[in-house]
């Protein structure tokens, strides 16, 4: 299986983005399945369920999200009424919206998908190493083809759930910092690997937001607007080919689109 997963959608630059790039990647690596995190991709905090609806319909099978998953209120009377999108599992147990899924190709092969927060300089959760293998075990019983989007600040607390779960997952993807790393690589026991992800959103920017407002900020230390910056986009991507028997990971690529 070939999975194609995008790194966080933010704003309408990234969603222009990645209308323009999903196809011709989609074609360019023969995928099979294309994974997004979308948490920020409503103006850069949150995601609608009309914008929900317009990532999915573009080619889009499935969704993760992560610490601004209620930012825009909306979404939480709505997440249930979406299957192939998830928030975090190791969010309290009476929130709306489920953790993990399983999505099912055209020709019967299996996708399971586990969305987990960390908690190293982020809000107070579940414990993510309990809940992700938890999730994992029971995804498991269905298909050996599995990937995990660990939304995370620490890279410490990504790497160490990458080992924790070597070998049971077939990836072990980080998001939220908005950076792509370059440590992208099949762990021994045949877990893909990268830190981070980055964000598909724009180019020139501080991990998206206009960049004077951010120098202003750290230069003077008072509150800044949070402004979606304009220009060109990148997309930030990695394409994962895994064992249809075993579900191990073969190999993991890093994608790097930029424009329009």
């Amino acid at each position: 299986m070939r999975i194609l997963f995008v790194g966080d959608i933010f704003g309408r630059p990234g969603r222009k983005a990645l209308c323009h790039w999903i196809p011709r990647i989609r074609e360019e690596f023969s995928i099979d399945i294309t994974l997004v995190n979308g948490e920020n991709a409503a103006g850069g905090l949150g995601i609608t369920p009309e914008i929900t609806k317009e990532i999915l319909g573009m080619g889009v099978q499935g969704m993760t999200l992560g610490n601004h998953t209620w930012r825009k209120k909306s979404l939480a009377k709505a997440i249930d009424g979406f299957s192939n999108v998830i928030r975090p599992v190791n969010y309290p147990e009476a929130v709306p919206g489920r953790g993990s899924m399983i999505l099912e190709l055209a020709d019967g092969r299996k996708l399971g998908v586990v969305n987990v927060i960390g908690r190293v300089y982020m809000e107070a959760f579940g414990c993510p190493f309990e809940a992700a293998m938890r999730e994992v075990e029971e995804l498991r019983k269905e298909t050996p083809t599995i990937l995990v989007d660990m939304h995370a600040e620490a890279t410490s607390e990504k790497v160490a759930l990458g080992w924790y779960l070597d070998g049971l997952c077939s990836a072990v993807v980080g998001t939220h910092t908005h950076v792509q790393t370059a440590d992208e690589r099949v762990l021994p026991g045949g877990t893909a690997y990268i830190s981070d992800v980055g964000m598909t959103g724009p180019h020139d920017s501080v991990i998206g937001v206009k960049k004077e407002l951010i120098i202003r900020k750290f230069l003077t230390g008072m509150p800044s607007e949070f402004t979606v910056a304009g220009g060109i986009s990148s997309v930030n991507a990695v394409v994962v080919e895994t064992d249809d028997a075993t579900g191990k990971a073969v190999s993991i690529e890093r994608v790097v689109r930029r424009g329009p």
